[in-house]
């Protein structure tokens, strides 16, 4: 029998006292993980936009004398008031070639999804394979194919389907289907990440629930891909109203977008501070919708929560 003060092998052993020092390395740790993506963003997003809203303040010009930082703020005004006209079409644009990619995308990447099976990774390969070729050597090939001679309608006037007359190019018809063909990808691989990751047994739950093949998709994927939904519209929507390639190589003077006058102030005016206004008036206005947009449409928590009480 032990006695008292006797060691009898059961005390567990206290583990030895750490120091101050380990507690605040422990907590600076999360901070250098951030450094070098922080660091990142300040010198190529912040730094830029800074200098972006300075040269935007400026007055002068390039060939009457250098620019100076006046806090001009008429260049806001005078822009919006000038440009009111291609702003809003930028708009419409960019809102129809969102719509429509999603219309192409969803039913492809549902498929995909659900009904892929090994084949999966090579179909996303094809939606991804245009990549590989220049933005503006794959612009130029639509206009091959949208010209009034091109493979497309060349054939259907010779045979009298369409009259001589007719084309597209220079119309608002061609900068969308261009636009569309080039932010695809953006609006797809969001939307399949979205519909790969809902569980396949929750279709197969409502469907035992003796809810049709529609309304399991109503009630049970639709609301888990909002998501994905949300993650398209921005990677679609923002570069499609900046955007100034397709309208100029498919348009005409009538389907100038905002990206067109921006580009032409910057390389061939070399008027700065209007560009650099016109720039940040851009980049507002997409801010300002995205959050609307993000508002109406939710999160991934409310888009789990509609799933559920669907």
């Amino acid at each position: 029998m032990a006695t008292e003060g006797t060691d009898t092998g059961t005390t567990p052993a206290v583990p030895p006292k750490r120091g101050r020092s380990y507690g605040d390395r422990k907590r600076v740790v999360p901070y250098w993980l951030m450094l070098p993506g922080g660091g990142y963003l300040l010198v190529f997003l912040i730094l830029p936009l800074t200098l972006l809203t300075f040269t935007s303040l400026e007055s002068g010009g390039a060939f009457s004398g250098n620019f100076r930082f006046t806090w001009e703020f008429a260049n806001y005004t005078q822009q919006i008031v000038q440009y009111q006209t291609q702003f809003v079409r930028s708009v419409e644009y960019s809102i129809i070639v969102t719509i429509a990619a999603l219309l192409l995308a969803y039913p492809m990447t549902y498929w995909i999804a659900f009904y892929g099976g090994r084949w999966k990774s090579s179909i996303l390969l094809l939606i991804l394979v245009p990549f590989f070729v220049s933005f503006v050597l794959r612009t130029i090939q639509w206009k091959f194919l949208l010209g009034d001679n091109g493979l497309i309608f060349s054939p259907l006037k010779s045979i009298g389907l369409l009259p001589d007359h007719f084309r597209v190019l220079a119309t608002p018809f061609a900068v969308v289907a261009g636009m569309t063909y080039s932010y695809l990808p953006f609006t797809a691989l969001p939307l399949y990440v979205a519909l790969e990751r809902i569980d396949k047994r929750l279709v197969e739950a409502a469907k035992d629930l003796y809810s049709s093949r529609w309304e399991a998709f109503r009630h049970v994927v639709l609301p888990l891909s909002l998501p994905g939904v949300f993650a398209a519209f921005l990677l679609t929507f923002v570069p499609a109203t900046g955007d100034y390639v397709n309208a100029s190589v498919l348009g005409g003077p009538g389907t100038t977008m905002i990206g067109n006058i921006i580009q032409e102030k910057f390389l061939s005016e070399l008027n700065y501070p209007e560009a650099a206004a016109l720039s940040v008036i851009l980049m507002i206005a997409m801010l300002i919708l995205a959050s609307i947009y993000a508002r109406i449409l939710g999160t991934e928590d409310s888009a789990l929560s509609a799933g559920v009480a669907g």
